[in-house]
């Protein structure tokens, strides 16, 4: 794991002097780090360099292994708290009938207010590539079906037989306001 940040311990600290903070986390001043190796190994602690970029560094008298378990529970918590946001696809066709448009627009409006981000998609067959103003139609309509709270937040790009744009809720809308169930 290259996310975490790496600690001077011990005989590591190449520095002459330590700005020293010790196992009760009172600072005790500028120290050299030989004095300061001596009173972490009289206090049975490691002697920590937890910022290096001070002028002089700031060590500090502690259990290593301690605070590396802590640092690793901190950085486990706020992976939890980080919200995923997935894309999810849906896929219409030009002559898609109303039953199955209003199955995709409720999944939409779940995908939507889950706060993923959709994928809308016409694949366009046949005869259906040279009329790609239909599928822009179609999602455009589909997307007015979806009412006020959706944005398109990456255009209309076509592909070979493929059209599609991606949607997403917009900032400060709460459930979906869609009636046309």
């Amino acid at each position: 794991m290259r996310d975490r940040p790496r600690y001077r311990i011990n005989h590591f600290i190449r520095v002459s002097d330590v700005q020293l903070i010790d196992e009760q986390g009172k600072p005790r001043g500028i120290v050299p780090t030989s004095e300061a190796l001596k009173l972490a190994e009289a206090a049975g602690f490691d002697l920590v360099e937890v910022n290096p970029t001070a002028k002089p560094p700031i060590a500090k008298i502690l259990d290593f292994g301690q605070f590396q378990y802590k640092q690793q529970k901190i950085i486990q918590a706020q992976k939890v708290k980080a919200k995923k946001v997935e894309v999810k696809g849906i896929r219409l066709s030009i002559k898609i009938g109303e039953h199955d448009l209003a199955v995709r627009q409720k999944q939409s409006m779940k995908f939507l207010d889950e706060g993923h981000k959709v994928r809308l998609e016409v694949i366009l067959r046949g005869r259906e590539r040279s009329r790609g103003d239909l599928a822009k139609k179609t999602m455009d309509d589909f997307i007015a079906r979806l009412g006020e709270g959706v944005v398109v937040e990456v255009p209309l790009s076509r592909q070979g037989g493929n059209v599609s744009m991606q949607i997403g809720k917009r900032k400060g809308t709460g459930k979906s306001e869609s009636t046309n169930v």
